[in-house]
């Protein structure tokens, strides 16, 4: 298809830069590619027909491994 419309991981590292400049840097894009990326993340994790509990898992993981972070310098004394 064309380059505009191909997700980066099936951009060849020779056609990244023209592939940059296809995409849309503005606040309201931003915020439409990231709410693309939460949507896939969702449909992929969490919105399963058959799947456990991996998605939240790994939300939740990701929390306690940030909060531990935060509080490190707490924590060791």
């Amino acid at each position: 298809g064309p380059l505009s419309e191909r997700r980066l991981m099936d951009v060849r590292l020779g056609e990244l830069p023209v592939w940059l400049a296809t995409r849309n840097f503005s606040p309201q894009g931003l915020l439409g590619g990231l709410q693309k990326a939460w949507s896939s993340y969702y449909d992929k994790y969490i919105n399963v027909k058959r799947g456990g509990p991996a998605g939240i898992s790994m939300l939740l993981a990701g929390y306690c491994l940030l909060s531990y972070g935060w509080n490190y310098q707490h924590i060791s004394k």
